[in-house]
């Protein structure tokens, strides 16, 4: 099992569970997220979502290896049905992050309504670095969050980002030690379950509403983009290097 998702006591929560490869996510597993949500968000008795990873990592990102064989085609790609899962999620998602958040394990941290980090985790989207492009509205979201300029080292530089420099870059809520992150973000999760939930609900539908339209024009410019540039030759020498363990050559590209 790669997902394990529990609900007790109004809280849902859903375990990234795969230690061995990093928490690095396939297709099946971000299908089992996708699933999970929207059971979530069918049962009545669920007030709030919880996600988390392990003590030692929240997700390497995807899986490259499962990526390059099933890579995402359309809106119906398990990611995409994840993503809008948690996108459109009418009951608050609390996010706990311990260690890395590479990737899409850091995109959707921007989709959350809260999220607590571990003093030790370190977050990136290195998407450049693969010859790809931003994914589900980080470069309308992250710039909106921290500004161009800090957005740009991050997006377009690939360059990684501390804890300190999430919590400055408003992508994170608070920073914990490591071994408190995970129980404090259940007791925030917690206090969802005695408040109104229609109340809850329909504060966070007001205030997403304004940003409904643009954050949607801008996932699908992105998914356009992104699936046009995987066939590119220079993600074709990214993802080789990446495989054979070497660094990338881009020296002959324009």
């Amino acid at each position: 099992m790669t997902i394990r998702t529990t609900t007790v006591d109004g809280v849902c929560t859903i375990e990234i569970a795969r230690p061995e490869k990093k928490n690095a996510l396939t297709v099946a597993m971000y299908q089992q997220m996708a699933d999970a949500i929207a059971a979530a968000h069918d049962e009545g008795s669920v007030r709030v979502i919880l996600i988390h990873g392990q003590p030692e990592i929240f997700t390497a990102g995807n899986d490259l290896e499962d990526f390059m064989k099933n890579p995402p085609a359309d809106e119906k790609a398990p990611v995409f049905q994840f993503m809008a899962a948690l996108g459109y999620a009418e009951k608050p998602v609390v996010i706990a992050v311990n260690g890395a958040a590479v990737g899409i394990g850091t995109t959707m941290l921007l989709h959350a309504d809260l999220v607590y980090c571990a003093d030790n985790a370190m977050f990136s989207m290195p998407f450049v670095n693969l010859g790809l492009c931003s994914e589900f509205a980080s470069s309308l979201l992250v710039p909106l969050a921290a500004g161009y300029h800090k957005a740009a080292e991050k997006l377009l530089l690939g360059e990684p980002m501390s804890a300190e420099e999430a919590l400055e870059m408003k992508i994170v809520n608070r920073i914990l030690p490591p071994g408190e992150v995970l129980d404090y973000a259940k007791k925030q999760a917690a206090r969802f379950t005695q408040l109104p939930p229609a109340s809850v609900r329909e504060t966070k539908r007001l205030m997403k509403a304004g940003f409904r339209t643009i954050t949607e024009k801008i996932i699908q410019d992105e998914a356009k983009s992104f699936a046009r540039m995987l066939r590119t030759d220079e993600a074709k020498e990214a993802f080789s290097a990446f495989f054979e363990r070497r660094k990338p050559d881009f020296s002959r590209f324009a």
